[in-house]
């Protein structure tokens, strides 16, 4: 019994690890990127610059969905590059999703 709760613990803590498709470990290298990369943009703080604020309350009422696909493909006209060449599908869902909901990913 004591062996098959082990099993099953040893099967979910990767899962676990990767609940949003993303690593820890990845996780960590995303915040970096975004606050030293995007940052160097959008304020160390990113709360604007030469682009504009990426904080959830700025961001409101925009939608993962085009926060993905701004990351993803970039703003034409504008000094935003495509990060899609770069990054990850899950990645850039993990980024999406973190700047409009950064507490929920400490």
């Amino acid at each position: 019994m004591r062996s098959t709760i082990w099993a099953c613990i040893a099967l979910l803590v990767p899962v676990l690890a990767f609940a949003d498709g993303v690593s820890a470990g990845r996780q960590k290298e995303l915040k970096n990127l975004l606050y030293q990369d995007c940052g160097s943009c959008h304020g160390m703080k990113l709360t604007g610059g030469l682009g504009p604020a990426l904080t959830p309350q700025a961001l409101q009422g925009k939608s993962g969905e085009f926060l993905a696909t701004t990351i993803r493909y970039g703003r034409a006209g504008t000094p935003m590059p495509p990060w899609g060449p770069l990054l990850s599908d899950a990645d850039i869902r993990w980024l999406a999703d973190y700047l409009k909901n950064p507490g929920d990913k400490q």
